[in-house]
C-alpha cells in the first residue's frame, strides 16, 4: 500500500512510518485491499491529513472508525460523499451545530469545507472492510493515530480538541491541556446523544477558544 501523505505529514511522522508496527500494518492492508472491499478507497486513506497541514490545524474532532457502508467514507472522520445520506451521528452533529450556533443544516454531509479551515477530521482507524464495523481496529491504525496527536500536541499549541464519547475521550491522556483545549461530551450516536451530546455547544466553544488565540473562527 502506498503512504500518499503529503511532504509536511511525511516530515512530521517520519519515525513512526518507519517502525515495525507501520511496516506490518502495511503488509496486512496490501492483503485486505487485494481479497476484500475496503473502505476508505486507498486513495483517500490519509484525506484527514492531507486536507489539513499539521501547521494549519486549529481543530481535532476524533472518530474511531470509517464509515463500512458503500460509498460513504472518504477518509474523514463523521463525513460522507456528496450525495450520501446522513448517517445518524453526523444528522445529530448538524442538529446540534443548529442548536448552538443557528447554522442551517445543510444539503451534503461532505464536511471538507471543516478541513480546509483547519479541522482534523481524524478516524482512531483509518480503514474498515466493508459491512464489518471495527474489522481494522488493533492492527496497527491507533498506534499512528496517538502519535499523530501527540505530534500536534507538542509542536503547535492552541488546538481545540473535540472528543465525542468515551472511546474518543480517552485520548485525553495524550493531550497537554495547558497548551490546548479539551472539550469532551457523549458522543452524537443516537444511543447516547440525549445523554450529554445535545447543548454540549462545542462549536461555538471552539471558535471562543480560537479566538481567545488570536486565530480565526472556523465557519462551520
Amino acid at each position: 500500500m502506498q503512504i500518499l501523505l503529503t511532504n509536511e505529514w511525511k516530515n512530521a511522522l517520519k519515525s513512526e512510518l518507519e517502525k515495525e508496527y507501520f511496516l506490518n500494518l502495511k503488509e496486512f492492508l496490501n492483503d485486505e485491499y487485494s481479497k476484500h472491499i475496503i473502505y476508505p478507497p486507498e486513495s483517500l486513506v490519509f484525506n484527514a491529513l492531507n486536507m489539513c497541514r499539521p501547521q494549519d490545524c486549529k481543530v481535532v474532532i476524533l472518530g474511531q472508525d470509517p464509515y463500512h457502508g458503500p460509498g460513504q467514507a472518504h477518509g474523514l472522520s463523521f463525513s460522507v460523499n456528496d450525495g450520501v445520506k446522513f448517517p445518524p451521528s453526523l444528522r445529530n452533529i448538524f442538529k446540534e451545530l443548529r442548536s448552538d450556533l443557528n447554522v442551517d443544516v445543510p444539503f451534503s454531509g461532505n464536511l471538507e469545507k471543516w478541513a480546509k479551515q483547519g479541522v482534523l477530521l481524524l478516524n482512531a482507524t483509518l480503514t474498515v472492510r466493508a459491512g464489518q464495523a471495527g474489522s481494522h481496529q488493533k492492527k496497527g491504525w491507533e498506534i499512528f493515530t496517538d502519535s499523530t496527536i501527540e505530534e500536534l500536541g507538542k509542536k503547535y499549541s492552541g488546538i481545540a480538541f473535540v472528543l465525542w464519547g468515551s472511546y474518543a475521550s480517552k485520548k485525553e491522556s495524550l493531550i497537554d491541556q495547558e497548551k490546548h483545549l479539551v472539550i469532551k461530551s457523549a458522543h452524537p450516536s443516537p444511543l447516547s446523544a440525549h445523554r450529554g451530546f445535545f447543548d454540549s455547544k462545542p462549536f461555538s466553544k471552539v471558535n471562543s477558544y480560537l479566538i481567545s488565540q488570536g486565530r480565526e473562527p472556523i465557519e462551520w
